[in-house]
């Protein structure tokens, strides 16, 4: 078992589709707090629904769309369908509303600005602790993926960290203390993640309870 392509491999995925996720959600979740645009409440209301439906009832339709486009056996496959999920949206949406205050950007429109440019320049600083909290959800849920990997992955050098921790288990014996020592080394990236960004995360937040 090749366990450290395994880790390469998931943490490519992870990073990459974190990085996606976290553009994609702030400018969708932006445009639908503080643009008015016709069919803007119908389709927030139709993200919402998408939000209860259960992710399994889309496992073969979700199939059958990454075999038309040949992307079955590939990274592009765990990466592209989940750049813009429904939570994500709903959070930064939810967020912006509150914390993007139309003053900063009528400000930013008599400066020259325009859509993107308020996006990036004037609500992006703005939404730092949303897009942390998001961008440690998305990664801990990536790196813990097992069932669409599982289904979407045929070639055994591309497999993900869980994949090749439950070939770790045979089938008439198991190596407990491989398994152990696979599951924390499966663990440690996380647990990193969270030192780098909650310091961030919990600075921002006392940052704006001391201004309010």
């Amino acid at each position: 078992i090749d366990f450290f392509t395994s880790f390469l491999n998931t943490l490519f995925v992870a990073v990459v589709s974190t990085l996606l996720v976290l553009f994609f959600c702030s400018l969708a979740g932006f445009a639908f707090a503080k643009f008015e645009f016709p069919g803007r409440n119908l389709l927030f209301m139709l993200l919402l629904v998408t939000m209860m439906i259960p992710s399994q009832l889309s496992l073969i339709p979700s199939f059958m769309i990454m075999q038309k486009l040949g992307w079955v056996g590939t990274f592009k496959a765990l990466i592209v369908p989940g750049m813009a999920n429904a939570f994500g949206i709903f959070w930064m949406r939810q967020y912006a509303m509150g914390a993007v205050h139309d003053e900063l950007l009528s400000a930013g429109r008599i400066d020259g600005c325009g859509h993107f440019r308020l996006f990036w320049n004037v609500a992006l600083p703005v939404l730092r602790p949303a897009l942390a909290f998001l961008g440690i959800f998305h990664f801990i849920g990536s790196w813990n993926d097992y069932l669409w990997p599982l289904v979407i992955l045929t070639d055994p050098a591309k497999y993900t960290l869980q994949i090749t921790l439950s070939q770790l288990n045979g089938i008439y014996n198991t190596d407990y203390a491989m398994v152990m020592a696979g599951t924390l080394m499966a663990t440690l990236p996380l647990l990193v993640l969270f030192l780098l960004v909650s310091r961030q995360f919990i600075s921002d937040i006392a940052a704006g309870a001391f201004k309010e």
